[in-house]
């Protein structure tokens, strides 16, 4: 069988027989584009002591999963994030409390009015990358809505 691997981040309806309305602003795929780098990102541990003369080589790559200040990954997070329109920016936050189980797909419009309110330049750096869970909250939010990330 010739099956091609899903691309990352891609979004697939389930088979549940009837299909749900996407209502968010923010593309599906962009939430699960978003969702594997923040799986990427907090698979990371705290860094070790890097002054020990180890080098990459010898220590397997472990180096790589380390979490650094100034880590190329969390800046790759941020410039997504801020890459979005306020709108795509809001229902990220609206579908990471849907996903946490602050309210229902019922209750999007009403979790979407208090994202709105919430909203500021820190909703990147200081809310939404900081959020342990984030990214089993989004697939969650995703299923409400009938997609999952592939």
């Amino acid at each position: 069988m010739n099956a091609k691997a899903p691309s990352r981040g891609a979004v697939r309806q389930r088979d549940e027989g009837e299909s749900i309305e996407w209502t968010p602003t923010i593309a599906p795929e962009k939430v699960c584009e978003f969702l594997m780098r923040m799986r990427e990102f907090q698979a990371k541990e705290a860094g070790d002591d890097l002054e020990s003369g180890s080098n990459a080589s010898d220590d397997g790559m472990r180096v790589v999963l380390e979490d650094e200040p100034n880590d190329a990954v969390q800046s790759e997070l941020v410039e997504f994030i801020r890459g979005l329109n306020i709108d795509e920016q809001i229902d990220l936050v609206a579908l990471a409390w849907l996903g946490r189980g602050d309210g229902s797909r019922e209750d999007w419009a009403t979790l979407r009015a208090e994202a709105a309110r919430e909203h500021s330049e820190r909703t990147a750096a200081s809310y939404l990358i900081r959020t342990p869970m984030l990214p089993d909250y989004l697939g969650d939010a995703l299923s409400e809505f009938g997609r999952t990330c592939d």
